[in-house]
């Protein structure tokens, strides 16, 4: 296949890549024993992580859904990559040189086409940053410089200009050996009656980069009294950039965001910009569209957003009626969050960067800071169209606010905004409770029915038996050097489950534990000797689940497992063979011949017994 990359090239990309680091670009990891990771499982919704990462077996694998694999794979299903990109991409991160089998002058055009957009953005980008330095572009610096955004600010956000001409990036992404049509998909260029012509044309502009920092897009402010289109106009929709899932300034707040357990969420690029230099470095953006369901998926896997770590996910608006608005629409998805979710809005209607403008850092700090729960400000917004001093006022904005105090899931909290919301009318708590127990039972019955239903996690089950036979598959996928002596004692027989056969009987397809092939390489080769995707589901799983020892795992734990199991295994056998001997005829030659044999079976066991005891 023409342009296809070496292999020897691919393998040297496999070598380098840490999945840890790959995978920290999207969610947010912390130890889960046994020299494992875990974070909240970006393919699917879940409260509590079950996504583990191995790097020492760069390995994958989520216990909820069941998706498994290595950095490659990852990066295919994160970002719809093809096999490829996917290589092409870790080989940018990680150092790697390219080779492509019968590479030649039209090598370029030969790359994956994901590869080929990002590699164009990249140099729009550089093209828009040096034009912000000439003089056609006096009106953008001091739009900036009127916000009080400096030159180190301008670089540190990578900002630019894109000039009045029709056809200047045009020309310069034609040079650097770009089609027009590749242009055209990657929406840095439109094409009309009269041909191929730049998207942003003098325009402010601000890249967009994805959360491992390339360059997916732009946003682009009009600067000029003579354009006649949108105050704000971003790049299209493309196989790069998805405005539903890109928030402007994650790729820079994403480290904080995760220490921090915190997240800001402003309307725009210059808020962004003026809450981190304001010391808010949390701050982001929505880049052209509302915030949605899709970012919150964002966020929720860089704030580790589960059960036992809340943190804080902070709303700004405008003062307006606008802003109000956006708030209360906030509050409709907010509780896909785990963690307390905030509204902070300046009484004067000021947003971040024009109050950084007027009242200095010290304000975005403060309006932070003084941030109201958005349950609080959602409630209150539902009773502000409503006269409180009159009987009907009150019943009429009961009816309004009950919906929201039914629609909180957090059951601690409801009884809490019952309780409040009394206060806020002036009526019975009891009637109050009654309005949104009436409103939460219509809800609960309405959302019954369109639950969705979960999938069972592959061989997995708490029966202390299973558990043994799970502990021992997982010492022969992670440790094969410790267990090569033993694990070759184990039949077929002492896995009753079908799922955890199919396991065993791929190890053993892929030659057996030995000190031969560890590591990586050896749960690839039982991989490959699976039946199906049922098994490697379940290699996958088993790969990648901690071992429960505190310390480096060494021989005596997995030889005691093991000696466990085959323990297990020959009071099974013990027993057939009980059975066997009673039913036998007592003078008869079965019957000697089965007594000896469960005599040594008993002898057995006794041995084995006092390996796990020692």
């Amino acid at each position: 296949m023409t342009g296809r990359i070496h292999d020897d090239d691919i393998a040297e990309v496999r070598e380098r890549t840490r999945i840890d680091d790959v995978v920290r670009d999207y969610v947010a990891l912390k130890p889960a024993g046994g020299g494992s990771l875990k974070g909240l499982c970006p393919f699917h919704d879940e409260r509590s992580p079950s996504f583990h990462v191995t790097p020492s077996k760069s390995m994958f694998y989520c216990f909820g859904c069941q998706e498994g694999g290595d950095a490659i794979s990852f990066l295919q299903k994160m970002d719809h990559l093809s096999f490829t990109e996917a290589i092409e991409k870790l080989a940018g991160k990680f150092g790697v040189t390219l080779r492509y089998v019968e590479g030649n002058a039209g090598m370029a055009r030969q790359q994956g086409q994901r590869a080929r957009l990002v590699a164009a953005h990249k140099l729009a980008a550089e093209f828009f940053s040096k034009q912000l330095d000439l003089p056609a572009a006096q009106i953008a610096r001091d739009f900036l410089t009127e916000r009080g955004f400096d030159q180190p600010v301008w670089a540190t956000f990578s900002l630019g200009f894109a000039p009045k001409s029709w056809d200047g990036l045009l020309r310069h992404l034609r040079s650097a050996g770009f089609t027009d049509d590749e242009l055209v998909l990657g929406g840095l260029v439109s094409r009309g009656s009269r041909g191929v012509y730049d998207r942003f044309r003098g325009r402010l502009l601000w890249p967009i980069r994805d959360l491992s920092g390339d360059v997916i897009g732009f946003g682009a402010r009009r600067l000029f009294d003579d354009d006649e289109g949108p105050k704000y106009l971003n790049s299209p929709e493309t196989s790069l950039y998805k405005k539903s899932q890109v928030l402007f300034g994650l790729d820079l707040a994403r480290r904080d965001i995760a220490k921090s357990q915190s997240v800001v969420i402003v309307e725009g690029y210059t808020d962004v910009m003026a809450c981190h230099l304001a010391g808010v470095p949390t701050a982001v953006a929505t880049c052209g569209t509302a915030f949605g369901t899709e970012h919150i998926k964002v966020l929720r896997r860089l704030l580790m957003d589960d059960e036992r770590m809340r943190g804080e996910v902070i709303f700004t608006f405008d003062g307006d009626e606008a802003g109000r608005r956006a708030a209360l629409k906030a509050f409709t998805e907010d509780q896909r969050f785990v963690s307390q979710t905030y509204v902070a809005v300046d009484p004067h209607g000021l947003d971040p960067c024009d109050l950084r403008l007027h009242h200095g850092d010290e304000a975005i700090q403060a309006l932070v800071a003084g941030r109201v729960p958005l349950f609080a400000f959602a409630i209150k917004s539902a009773l502000a169209g409503y006269d409180l001093d009159s009987a009907e006022g009150r019943i009429h904005a009961l009816e309004e606010a009950a919906p929201i105090v039914a629609g909180i899931k957090d059951p601690a909290l409801r009884p809490e905004y019952v309780r409040r919301l009394a206060g806020w009318l002036g009526l019975e708590q009891t009637t109050v409770a009654q309005a949104v127990g009436k409103k939460g039972a219509s809800r609960t019955s309405a959302l019954a029915s369109n639950a969705p239903q979960s999938r069972p996690v592959p061989v997995k089950s708490t029966d202390p038996l299973m558990v043994l036979q799970r502990e021992v598959l997982k010492c022969a996928l992670q440790e094969p050097a410790l267990v090569a002596d033993w694990y070759a004692a184990i039949e077929a027989q002492a896995y009753p489950n079908l799922a955890y056969a199919q396991v065993h009987e791929a190890i053993q397809a892929a030659g057996g534990p030995s000190d031969r092939l560890v590591g990586a390489a050896w749960v690839e080769a039982v991989l490959a000797a699976c039946a199906d995707d049922d098994a490697r589901r379940g290699v996958r799983a088993l790969a990648v689940e901690p071992l429960p020892v505190r310390d480096q795992v060494d021989a005596r734990y997995t030889t005691s497992v093991i000696a466990a199991l085959l323990v297990k295994d020959a009071s099974r056998r013990i027993d057939e063979l009980r059975g066997r001997v009673q039913r036998a005829a007592e003078t008869t030659t079965e019957r000697d011949d089965l007594f000896g044999q469960l005599m040594a079976l008993e002898a057995y066991r006794r041995e084995l017994q006092e390996q796990t005891e020692s």
